[in-house]
């Protein structure tokens, strides 16, 4: 089982404490990689190559091509937001693409996708209060 309880955050932000991909069972390893490819379509990963002892250590890491943990280790940061380039192009893949937009460019191209919170709050006035929002 991962201990969730010592926080272990990646460069780029990841909750590398809560991904089960740190799992030593191949099973529960495999469960994580059907659930990407169905939510993300992720198609490269198995349960063996999936196996990953986080980020932010010196072990085994799951995302071979990630250019923000070598640029960041190479930095010395301890994560990318401390750099003075963040947000950059190397992260561009990795975090949502809100980071990248001016304010304009937020308010105008972005903000109206910002669906979760108006759904949110149908599903519970309907009765149906989706498992987030505890």
């Amino acid at each position: 089982m991962l201990n969730e309880s010592t926080e272990m955050i990646g460069y780029c932000g990841y909750n590398c404490h809560l991904c089960v991909a740190r799992s030593e069972d191949p099973a529960v390893r495999q469960r994580l990689i059907d659930g990407w490819r169905k939510l993300f379509g992720h198609e490269t990963y198995t349960a063996e190559n999936v196996k990953c002892d986080g980020c932010p250590g010196n072990g085994k890491v799951a995302d071979k091509e990630c250019r923000a943990r070598p640029c960041a280790k190479e930095r010395g940061v301890k994560n990318c937001a401390y750099c003075e380039e963040f947000p950059c192009e190397k992260l561009k893949p990795l975090i949502p693409p809100i980071f990248f937009a001016t304010e304009a460019e937020y308010n105008l191209c972005v903000r109206q996708f910002d669906c979760r919170t108006n759904l949110t709050k149908i599903l519970i006035e309907k009765g149906k209060p989706p498992f987030w929002s505890n």
